[in-house]
């Protein structure tokens, strides 16, 4: 542990500008943004929340700049409670419907453009099994068909990190 003349900066050994720092006050329920996300403005939402966890020293965890540490490092266990705490800001910054489809991620790091787009259709081609919609060539089915393409085009985008901020636009 150390010691700090000022003993307000440092709690358990970790100073304030430290992204594994946890203030004491910094709980998992904290809501950071002032408008929940639901599918719509995302832009604005990610700003907010980027700023949010700006201010908090967090933002290394969601832009990958801070790798996750081997479980035998001492880093490990202050790094696993600060990514969970910061899962949660995040989820309660999301819609329930929203929250749900991404509740069981481990990290708050996003993955790179081919392992996401893979998981992406995977889930994409699970529900189109468990929604059997039939193939239809007449006007209302070709209609439907492009909304659903157009849903998982915007789904897809919605998903992507900043090094994507280019083709997202």
């Amino acid at each position: 542990m150390s010691n700090s003349s000022s003993g307000s900066d440092l709690i358990i050994g970790l100073n304030s500008f430290n992204p594994l720092f946890i203030a004491p006050s910094d709980n998992p329920s904290y809501i950071l943004v002032s408008n929940i996300f639901n599918g719509v403005g995302f832009t604005a939402w990610k700003r907010s929340l980027t700023i949010s966890l700006s201010t908090k020293k967090k933002l290394k965890f969601i832009d990958g700049s801070l790798p996750q540490p081997s479980i035998s490092s001492p880093e490990y266990s202050d790094w696993y409670c600060a990514n969970s705490m910061v899962i949660s800001w995040i989820l309660n910054s999301l819609h329930k419907n929203i929250a749900e489809s991404v509740l069981f991620l481990k990290t708050t790091r996003s993955d790179d453009f081919a392992t996401y787009f893979t998981k992406l259709a995977r889930v994409w081609d699970e529900l189109q099994i468990v929604q059997a919609i039939t193939s239809c060539t007449c006007v209302v089915g070709v209609e439907i068909m492009k909304l659903l393409e157009d849903q998982r085009l915007i789904q897809m985008l919605m998903g992507l990190d900043e090094l994507f901020k280019f083709t997202r636009g």
